[in-house]
């Protein structure tokens, strides 16, 4: 077979548009197929690769064998604990004896349990049935699947030993990143997947993530039944992790599944001439798994309140205000996911924007709920302060029943209230706070910007951010609500879900069947107000939302330097970069510009931050000074520096001359290479500043840049924050977003979205001529399509030069992004 990619688009089905944390829990036997001349073939050819690299990836995550096959024998003490004890509590005390045992002096709970042989006697026959034989079988599937489990993960023990030379000692010290270069030499030795001689980055990562991108283009493209319109309450987002289970049972690994195994699709589903009848089929096995959902509704239930009861009660009890903490609800983690992003990469991006997204949740305070809060903090707090006296005092002459719980009721009011009373000085820009949020996340909608001060959109965002306490409801409920959506909800898109699969669905030769979007196709998939002109031939049901193909492809970019894009995608990273080296060069950067506007919005991120775009600012100062400085502006919110020596980079030199400090704890979640990427935006302002623009071609930047000159462009930014420099991949991901963003929205105001001014926009641009030229090629979409309108729109020579640089599609890249090793 051919050694270079191949992809195939197939033809679409329908004219119209149309609406559409734990890993999947399918087993499937890995086959390996081997040859027994010597040790290097014992892994040749491995059936199933997609299973294969996932235990791989999980290995490596959950650090080794030892912790992952003792993670799983707790978990079946855990879940034997958990029956066992609930059959305790329900037959084995004496609750009456226990209540009137209270008055008495000696008494002890020991006193109110019930001997041995009355206890089962009294354990009803349905509980029996219902409840502990279902969870005895459970229990013993589970057995089976870990003993399973060991042997494949000695196999995988074995892999890393001997094809990776990975021992266990040396795992919990190196990235992910790391672990995939090696996998990537042993393939040349092993041969696992015989189709190609080498793999790519992105071979490895649609094998891991095969399943979880189409599950994320289907959130993207609104496929999935899981935004609804509620009487009284309005806007719901509902997606639990029960509802997600059945989702990927009845779309991925499940018996009627569209995939006939891990790596292929049906043939049927490619076809679009059994399309009705294929939806027919899809719909009734959808029908009967509702209806198993409602039969298995009850025990699941009762199982989520025991769990959650022995879980989260003590929580609460020690940590009363946890409830009213805020998590990523699961929506948010999928709407929130690139294309080809793993668990752990996501993870730490999300764990990065926690805390300016709850900073920024906290600033919307009602004045009728403050007042309402202090006056119950304050009448709670008179009781429980007389409780506690009585009790410490008098506790020997005066018996209060039931104070403990009332003592915990009422601190736990307390808690709340206070937590609800804001700072009345604090003055908040709502603005600077959201930029902060987007630095992380990467996604917003476009109606947020300029609004995030409304209501509005702090009701959005919470679907992204909701409460604790609403998440743990929403679990809590959700045996009783799936059924009910998979059953009547689902089903109404059974023909939507095939169209998808035939539309979306392409042949990549050594990985197999794949998802189109996590190609990261710009010029399949690009959202044409993402890209400039000529980057994309989507229609408006081909592209991605919210700008998913293009952040992602960025993302995965950075992630992975040594990848070499195909050349569409190369073109539209090119034209980025050349663009932001144009803004340095062709000072002063103006306040108006995108670079200015995301360098502003980085700076206000933290102290760390701010050190390293005041390495950035002063060589354009040097040409630019009245303009170029960058306010230290934090907006109240505290600094987030990055804690020195939690991570590091392999720059940086120890006190032993030559030797290169090795960082150590927490290293498999960091994204990327340990000692950062230089592929991205901030080599591009560092070289480009360096050189003063001595660099430039007749027709772009050359930006090129190792990872040794991007460590030591940033001496400020190692003696005031030494632990970001390693993290400069994830810092130059949130500046490339930001970028992204502004572009963006700069794209939608002057290709005819919002009325401007012909001469608001040439005084921003100050070229005249050039904007003149670039309105014939970037005009407004109505007269894109009727070409009969005389008026034409002219925009910034910033946004005309970027759609200048894609007139000649066969000029060469000067942007080498990433090199074959």
């Amino acid at each position: 077979m051919a050694e270079h990619l191949q992809t195939s688009y197939q033809a679409m089905g329908l004219a119209e548009e149309e609406d559409l944390g734990q890993d999947s829990p399918h087993e499937r036997l890995i086959m390996f197929h081997e040859v027994p001349e010597n040790n290097k073939s014992r892994w040749n050819h491995i059936e199933d690769l997609d299973e294969f690299f996932t235990r791989v990836y999980r290995y490596h995550q959950k650090n080794g064998f030892l912790c992952m096959m003792l993670q799983e024998v707790l978990e079946l003490v855990q879940f034997a604990f958990v029956v066992i004890f609930s059959l305790f509590l329900l037959g084995c005390i004496d609750y009456n004896r226990l209540h009137a045992g209270d008055a008495k002096l000696n008494f002890t709970i020991w006193d109110a349990l019930v001997p041995t042989n009355e206890c089962v006697k009294s354990i009803n026959g349905w509980v029996v049935l219902l409840l502990l034989v279902p969870a005895a079988v459970f229990w013993i599937l589970q057995v089976f699947k870990v003993v399973y489990h060991f042997f494949q993960y000695m196999e995988i023990q074995a892999f890393y030993a001997n094809a990776l030379k990975i021992s266990a000692d040396d795992l919990p010290n190196m990235t992910w990143h790391e672990v995939q270069q090696r996998l990537q030499e042993a393939q040349k030795d092993q041969q696992m997947c015989i189709h190609k001689r080498e793999l790519s980055e992105l071979d490895i990562y649609h094998r891991i993530l095969r399943f979880k991108n189409y599950f994320v283009s289907m959130v993207n493209k609104s496929l999935l039944p899981i935004k609804y319109r509620l009487p009284v309450v309005g806007d719901y987002v509902f997606l639990t992790r029960g509802l997600k289970y059945n989702f990927e049972l009845i779309l991925f690994w499940g018996p009627w599944a569209p995939f006939e195994n891990n790596w292929h699709l049906k043939d049927d589903f490619k076809s679009a001439q059994k399309r009705k009848e294929l939806a027919a089929f899809l719909s009734q096995k959808i029908l009967w798994i509702g209806i198993a959902n409602f039969l298995l509704s009850p025990l699941i239930f009762i199982w989520q309140v025991l769990y959650m009861f022995f879980n989260y009660a003590e929580l609460i009890k020690r940590e009363p205000g946890s409830l009213g903490t805020r998590r990523w609800s699961q929506y948010g983690r999928y709407y929130l996911r690139h294309f080809n992003e793993l668990d752990h990469e996501l993870l730490a991006r999300l764990n990065r924007g926690y805390r300016p997204a709850a900073k920024y949740m906290s600033i919307f305070t009602s004045p009728i709920m403050t007042i309402i809060a202090k006056n119950i903090a304050f009448f709670a707090g008179a009781i429980l302060v007389v409780l506690l006296f009585i009790t410490l005092g008098f506790e020997q002459h005066i018996h209060v029943d039931n104070e403990l719980l009332a003592i915990t009721a009422l601190t736990v009011v307390i808690t709340v209230c206070r937590a609800s009373i804001p700072d009345e000085n604090l003055v908040w820009c709502p603005e600077t706070l959201l930029s902060m949020v987007l630095a992380q996340i990467h996604y917003m909608p476009d109606t947020w910007k300029g609004n995030a001060h409304t209501y509005k959109v702090r009701d959005e965002f919470s679907k992204l951010f909701q409460y604790k306490i609403a998440f743990l409801l929403e679990e809590l409920m959700s045996p009783l609500i799936s059924p009910f959506i998979i059953c009547f909800c689902l089903r109404q898109k059974a023909l939507d879900i095939v169209d998808f699969y035939r539309n979306f669905t392409v042949d990549v030769v050594g990985v197999g069947d794949v998802c189109s979007f996590a190609q990261m196709d710009v010029r399949h998939h690009g959202n044409p107000t993402w890209v400039a002109e000529g980057h994309t031939q989507a229609s408006h049901y081909q592209q991605a939302e919210d700008g998913k193909t293009e952040l992602s492809l960025m993302h995965f970019t950075l992630t992975n330097p040594r990848w070499k894009p195909p050349p569409d995608c190369n073109m539209f990273i090119n034209s980025i970069r050349e663009h932001v080296g144009r803004e340095v060069v062709n000072g002063p950067i103006s306040e108006e510009s995108a670079l200015y506007q995301s360098l502003y919005s980085i700076a206000s991120l933290g102290a760390g931050y701010q050190s390293l775009v005041t390495s950035l600012v002063p060589p354009m100062s040097s040409r630019c000074p009245e303009r170029s400085s960058l306010p230290a502006y934090s907006s109240g919110y505290p600094s987030m520096p990055v804690p020195a020596g939690m991570l590091g980079s392999q720059g940086q030199q120890s006190p032993i001359k030559g030797k290169p400090y090795r960082p150590r704890g927490g290293i498999s979640r960091i994204e990327g290479p340990l000692e950062g990427s230089s592929s991205g935006l901030l080599g591009t302002i560092m070289q480009t500043s360096s050189t003063g623009g001595g660099s430039l071609q007749a027709s772009g930047v050359d930006v090129s840049l190792s990872n040794a000159s991007l460590t030591g462009m940033l001496p400020q930014l190692q003696q005031s924050e030494p632990g970001l420099q390693a993290d400069l991949t994830s810092t130059d991901m949130s500046l490339s977003s930001l970028y992204l963003h502004e572009l963006h929205h700069r794209r939608k105001r002057y290709r005819g979205y919002d009325d401007i001014g012909v001469e608001e926009m040439q005084q921003m641009t100050g070229e005249e001529e050039e904007g003149e030229e670039a309105a014939r090629h970037l005009t407004a979409p109505s007269e894109r399509q009727s070409q009969s309108s005389p008026e034409r729109l002219l925009i910034p020579a910033d946004l005309a030069e970027m759609g200048d640089d894609v007139e000649d599609e066969d000029a060469a890249p000067l942007v080498h992004l990433a090199q074959i090793s």
